[in-house]
């Protein structure tokens, strides 16, 4: 497969990886937005939210419940001040490059709304 993020979960592709199991990878973005700024992909190809299936739901579930974890092991849950962003663009026009779902797990900054 040509997927740079199938590439990167199977371990053909070198990244910085914080964490990995049998359904995920997480690894540094190479062009934070963040202080800390991890992305979260499954290990099985989907192309974005827009095209989970019903059998997806595993999957999602298990990343959703793994995100808690990792921004408190990143350290974005200290104190009153602690607090991440987890975002997911799906289409071109919501800005997603690549036709991978992945979640952009981002914090240690104060973060403005509306974002972009």
């Amino acid at each position: 497969m040509n997927c740079i993020f199938c590439r990167i979960a199977a371990g053909e592709i070198p990244a910085n990886i914080v964490y990995k199991d049998e359904y995920m990878v997480c690894f540094r973005d190479l062009n934070p937005q963040a202080p800390v700024h991890v992305l979260i992909i499954p290990r099985k190809h989907i192309v974005s939210l827009g095209e989970t299936e019903a059998e997806d739901h595993k999957i999602l579930g298990h990343i959703m419940e793994k995100v808690r974890t990792l921004a408190t092991e990143l350290g974005l849950m200290d104190g009153v001040d602690g607090g991440f962003r987890l975002v997911s663009n799906c289409g071109e026009e919501a800005g997603q490059s690549v036709l991978h779902l992945h979640f952009h797990l981002m914090g240690g900054r104060r973060f403005s709304w509306p974002p972009g």
